[in-house]
């Protein structure tokens, strides 16, 4: 999926994400130190875009909430590891400190049914 969130001069930063969706809430892992994190700090509007290439994509807008209590996700860590093989989001390896961003979807651009 395409995340699209605001710098401080309104510019759009779009970047790729991993992601997945449920009941209408879109949930994103990221390092705390990336820029879609320090974007979502002074703004928290996005838009996202799932397989924008396909016959069918999926385009939303939103409010995007940064949880820094990666633990307290169970839920969602789990679905990420069935999602991704095995990955496992909280690890702070790679990256450092992580988050996890939900965007509660505010209006369907466009949404196959």
């Amino acid at each position: 999926m395409w995340l699209t969130t605001l710098r401080s001069d309104g510019s759009p930063h779009t970047t790729p994400v991993w992601f997945f969706l449920r009941q209408n809430t879109f949930w994103i892992p990221s390092a705390e130190q990336n820029r879609k994190v320090r974007n979502l700090l002074d703004d928290p509007r996005v838009s996202l875009a799932v397989d924008g290439s396909s016959r069918d994509p999926w385009v939303a807008q939103g409010l995007g909430t940064i949880h820094h209590d990666v633990g307290e996700f169970g839920g969602p860590l789990r679905l990420f590891g069935e999602k991704y093989d095995g990955w496992d989001v909280a690890d702070e390896t790679p990256d450092g400190p992580r988050v996890l961003v939900s965007v509660p979807v505010t209006r369907w651009l466009l949404r196959p049914d």
